[in-house]
């Protein structure tokens, strides 16, 4: 592998790398929950990425699967799940033990790999219509994944919820193990959208971004390709659910199938850059902490409301692109004035 090739996998580690050393060396627990929840958003940004980023179909309804993921999880281990009754300590539940408090983490591939089965026939009729019409039927989605949760009582308890099992972690380092499997989550996606766009199936998406009749026209199975990538979008988006719900440890319907958390999913990718690798993680890491510094500074009179939408605003206006292209753009421009600017060699007289 050239030198040139290296650059992209050495700069993944050493960023992974300081991640899995962050909660080592900032151990305060406000900071670590809020790094949990920063890198919940990054893992839902490059999940949709994967899909909306790269094919060009703007999904409004992701919140559904985030919230079918939690949905899972919180059945399988569930102290007040009407399919089985209550359960009161870790060595009685009926289902499954949590033992140590891992087991949930455990299962989570499954319930990735469960959601994103039930989201091929579901994008399969979504996706057979494009552009705003496409958008308007995932938020549909959201919507009725939402009533189905208020009356479902069988699965989800209504408006009463769920409440799942505290793990016994170490008081001290409580929130570690979340932060590591949302980390993993997290990479995870990192990795197969790098797979995926340096492969035939990323080509073929980005030409259907670019123009999906040409595309059809040059042999993409259009369909078949846009389903795989909604239903690795949808597996992502419910593991980070199920980790959500286990680290709450209570769940209901207004939380768990939120409108909220879809906007956070997305505003990270169009500030960061939408299609790029990094941008979904550069823009949850700038708009999560802020956002939460401006909910502690401002909460009580909710202006910081005002104050995250300004944030997100003013980048898009000075970079609309979002921050990697535009910052990608200037460089090459940079570059592009630099060779112009300098003298031509001289040419000896003869």
């Amino acid at each position: 592998m050239s030198g040139a090739r290296l650059i992209g996998p050495v700069r993944g580690l050493v960023i992974v790398g300081a991640l899995v050393a962050f909660p080592l060396v900032f151990s305060e627990h406000w900071i670590v929950n809020i790094a949990i929840f920063t890198l919940m958003y990054a893992g839902l940004a490059t999940a949709w990425n994967l899909f909306a980023g790269y094919s060009g179909y703007i999904s409004l309804g992701h919140a559904a699967f985030f919230g079918l993921g939690a949905y899972t999880l919180a059945n399988l281990f569930s102290t007040s799940s009407p399919l089985r009754g209550s359960a009161t300590s870790f060595t009685s539940h009926p289902f499954v033990g949590i033992g140590n408090g891992y087991a949930p983490f455990y299962v989570l591939p499954l319930v990735g790999l469960g959601v994103a089965l039930i989201a091929v026939p579901i994008g399969w009729i979504a996706l057979r219509t494009r552009a705003i019409t496409f958008a308007i039927v995932t938020l549909t989605l959201l919507f009725v994944f939402q009533n189905l949760a208020f009356n479902l009582r069988s699965l989800t308890n209504g408006s009463s919820g769920l409440s799942l099992p505290t793990p016994n972690f170490d008081v001290s380092v409580y929130e570690r193990p979340f932060y590591y499997a949302m980390l993993g989550v997290l990479v995870l996606g990192l990795l197969i959208s790098w797979h995926v766009r340096g492969s035939k199936l990323g080509l073929m998406l980005f030409s259907i971004r670019e123009d999906e009749e040409k595309a059809r026209g040059l042999g993409v199975r259009t369909t078949g390709v846009k389903l795989i990538a909604f239903a690795a979008s949808a597996g992502l988006t419910a593991m980070a659910g199920g980790v959500w719900a286990y680290y709450l440890t209570y769940i209901y319907p207004e939380y768990a199938v939120d409108p909220l958390v879809m906007i956070g999913s997305v505003l990270p990718v169009f500030l960061g850059g939408r299609g790029t690798l990094w941008g979904p993680v550069l823009g949850a890491l700038i708009l999560v902490p802020a956002q939460q510094y401006m909910a502690y500074r401002l909460g009580a009179s909710e202006f910081y409301l005002v104050g995250y939408a300004a944030v997100f605003v003013v980048i898009l206006l000075v970079l609309p692109r979002g921050i990697l292209p535009s910052l990608g753009d200037a460089y090459e421009r940079w570059r592009f004035r630099g060779s112009r600017l300098t003298p031509a060699e001289e040419v000896p007289a003869a």
